[in-house]
């Protein structure tokens, strides 16, 4: 299936089953191109009767069970009256009233309503499908709400976020806020405008509600959905600085990496012998260069595949790992049916998506040093194979710069994306509710981290594709007397050469991208190109098959 082929499969109705939902669901549910309803399966539904059933008896008979008849966390030992059941549900979510800072990306919160419907939709917490489909009526009415960004530490899960959406969606706080359709209301009024009774909790309702990860996991799918296009714009990008560096092509050759055959290498050297080919039309091959008698090239380039398949592999171990978060019942306590019982137990604890999203942040990082490192080369006539120095696009003019102040933005992101690269998870300790979360998964710090890295790599890869398409111009206007790189490049370098061009509304011809300093305001391509990369549009769109490549690649395929 093309990239293509697999958004429109996802901008159709979406159904949420417990068991089956994917990153590209997620997304388009994230933002807003999918309705959403719930699986009609007999099973699937007689699970959920069954569970709610089993929680009116423990409470009818009295049993001791966490979080229904019992106070919650560290006060676990305060028994809860009967009659004081479903009160306590209430006032566990009055309690967690307690979220601080900006909101929340809406997207976010999109996707964590789905993801908390599916965990729910499995019939392992106790809550009745009234509950569920209050989730899916609000989503399918753009209706979504207001959330805090700080509030969880990952541990009993994202309690206090989580919460905020159970005040909105039950109406269990008046004034909690909504935004729907770019406005922002109280629930009450979004309730009675969509003719919706506000819901009085039963026991263990309110507790499966805001108990688990999918918050954190769906921070950590949007995350995964952005930055996949990224890593392969990544891997473009160097493959047309390599092509502007005339680079040999040797060290991609199978050969190589038969003798080294770790997966992410095999692939990575396979991407690149097929974005570097020639063609007839090309004056000169990468293995070709004109004007230099070099061996062989600088660890960047020749190291490319050892240094890139890390992260080619640490993308799909993230990707297995948030899918199977987003698949998983993560509340506490856990029923049985089968078995007619409760267990006691941690599933709500972050720590997968926690380390997931530090490596995320950590790959995200080491991409862009590379991209740093070819950047570097190219402005240094010592090192760039005859081109201007800082690519200078008319050297008639003495104080004529090119992309020296361009090269300045890029070091200002990348130190960023280093030190947002550091781990969280095992940095902070915390010791909160009278020690009874005394270790904790730190999920949902690390996933907004994350979310920043992957909005300063969009900013950095609009950088990086500048140099890139002006290193093309002036390789091709001195190997072929004119600017028009697209003489050497072929495939899906070309289709991504021209739609920057496209992008940045220039006219391809003798000249290249950037003539003199005062022609334009580069902030102002940089802004044009944002806009584009953010939205997945032409620029992502041109290297399809390379993304569809990137999201099928399998350790196991190429072992």
């Amino acid at each position: 299936m093309s990239l293509a082929e697999s958004v429109k499969s996802t901008s159709q109705s979406i159904t949420i089953d417990g068991r089956s939902l994917s990153i590209a669901q997620l997304t388009a549910i994230a933002q807003s191109r999918s309705q959403v309803h719930l699986s009609d399966h007999a099973e699937t539904r007689n699970r959920i009767a069954q569970s709610v059933s089993l929680v009116e008896k423990a409470v009818t008979e009295g049993w001791s069970v966490y979080g229904v008849t019992t106070g919650f966390g560290s006060m676990a030992n305060v028994p809860v009256p009967l009659e004081q059941a479903s009160a306590s549900q209430n006032n566990l979510l009055s309690f967690l009233a307690t979220g601080a800072g900006n909101t929340i990306d809406v997207r976010h919160t999109r996707a964590a309503m789905a993801l908390r419907a599916n965990v729910l939709m499995q019939g392992c917490s106790g809550v009745g499908l009234e509950l569920i489909q209050r989730l899916v009526d609000f989503l399918n009415h753009d209706a979504i709400p207001v959330v805090c960004e700080l509030g969880s530490i990952g541990a009993s899960g994202d309690l206090v976020p989580l919460s905020a959406i159970a005040r909105a969606i039950t109406g269990h706080d008046p004034a909690a806020e909504v935004q729907q359709h770019g406005k922002t209301y109280r629930c009450s009024e979004v309730l009675q405008r969509l003719d919706l009774p506000a819901i009085e909790l039963k026991p263990k309702e309110g507790l499966a509600l805001v108990n688990g990860t999918s918050f954190s996991a769906a921070i950590a799918a949007n995350c995964v959905s952005q930055s996949q296009p990224l890593i392969g714009l990544s891997l473009a990008v160097n493959a047309m600085i390599m092509t502007a560096l005339n680079a040999h092509t040797e060290p991609f050759e199978p050969f190589v990496h038969q003798h080294k055959p770790h997966p992410g290498q095999v692939w990575t050297a396979r991407q690149l012998l097929n974005l570097l080919a020639t063609d007839a039309d090309r004056s000169t091959g990468p293995n070709e260069p004109e004007t230099t008698n070099r061996v062989q090239d600088r660890y960047s380039i020749r190291c490319f595949p050892q240094y890139f398949g890390p992260v080619v592999e640490g993308m799909a171990r993230i990707t297995r790992t948030v899918e199977t978060e987003m698949n998983s019942v993560s509340d506490n306590p856990l029923i049985s049916n089968e078995q007619g019982c409760f267990y006691q137990s941690g599933n709500f604890l972050g720590q997968y998506v926690g380390i997931a999203m530090d490596d995320l942040r950590k790959l995200i990082g080491l991409t862009v040093k590379h991209l740093d490192v070819q950047i570097a080369t190219l402005v240094a006539p010592e090192f760039n194979q005859g081109l201007p120095a800082s690519l200078r696009g008319n050297e008639a003019i003495a104080y004529n710069m090119g992309l020296k102040g361009l090269q300045i933005t890029g070091n200002s992101i990348q130190p960023l994306l280093a030190w947002y690269g550091n781990p969280i998870v095992d940095h902070f300790p915390t010791h909160a509710e009278q020690f009874n979360q005394n270790i904790n998964g730190l999920s949902w710090s690390s996933s907004h981290l994350a979310w920043k890295s992957v909005e300063l790599f969009q900013h950095y890869l609009c950088v990086s594709l500048i140099f890139a398409v002006q290193a093309i111009d002036l390789r091709c206007q001195q190997q072929n007397g004119h600017a028009d790189g697209r003489r050497l490049l072929c495939g899906e370098l070309l289709g991504l050469y021209e739609s920057v061009y496209r992008c940045l509304q220039k006219d391809l011809g003798d000249s290249p991208l950037v003539v003199n300093d005062s022609d334009q305001a580069l902030q102002n391509y940089l802004a044009l190109l944002f806009a584009e990369i953010a939205t997945d549009g032409s620029i992502v769109e041109s290297i399809e098959n390379l993304l569809v490549e990137l999201k099928s690649f399998s350790p196991n395929t190429y072992c």
